[in-house]
C-alpha cells in the first residue's frame, strides 16, 4: 500500500512537470526554493498535463493535500519526485486523472518517468 502511495504520487509529480516544460530540478526537498525559471507559479491543487508539458511549472500545495493529476495529453504520463520516494502517480493514461498526496514540508523537483524532459516542482508548505 505504501508503495502505490509512493507510485501514485512520483506520476503525478512528473505530470506536473510535463505540463510545464522543462523546469529546474532537484533531487530532495530544500526549504524556500523559488518557482523554476519559465514556470509560473500555482496555487491550485491540480496540475494539468497537456503538450508534453506540467501546468503549472511550480504548484504549491499544503502537506497533506490531495492534488489531482489529469492528463490532457495524447501520451501516458507520471507524475514521480526526483527523490524516488516522495510522491508517484504510477502511469496515468490520456485522458485520465488521480489524485497525489503533498509530502512534508519542502520543495520537491518531479519528471515523468516515460518522457524524462519533462520536469516541474512542488512546493509543499
Amino acid at each position: 500500500m505504501r508503495f502505490r502511495a509512493y507510485t501514485l504520487l512520483s506520476t503525478a509529480a512528473v505530470a506536473a512537470a510535463l505540463v510545464t516544460g522543462c523546469g529546474g530540478g532537484g533531487s530532495g526537498p530544500s526549504a524556500g526554493a523559488a518557482p523554476s525559471a519559465g514556470g509560473s507559479s500555482g496555487t491550485s491543487s491540480a496540475i494539468t498535463i497537456s503538450n508534453f508539458k506540467f501546468s503549472p511549472g511550480t504548484l504549491r500545495a499544503q502537506n497533506g493535500a490531495g492534488i489531482k493529476v489529469a492528463n490532457d495529453d495524447s501520451a501516458a504520463h507520471t507524475v514521480t519526485a526526483d527523490d524516488g520516494h516522495s510522491f508517484d502517480s504510477g502511469t496515468v493514461d490520456p485522458g485520465a486523472s488521480t489524485t497525489i498526496h503533498a509530502p512534508a514540508a519542502g520543495t520537491y523537483a518531479y519528471h515523468c518517468t516515460i518522457h524524462p524532459f519533462m520536469k516541474g516542482k512542488l512546493v509543499v508548505q
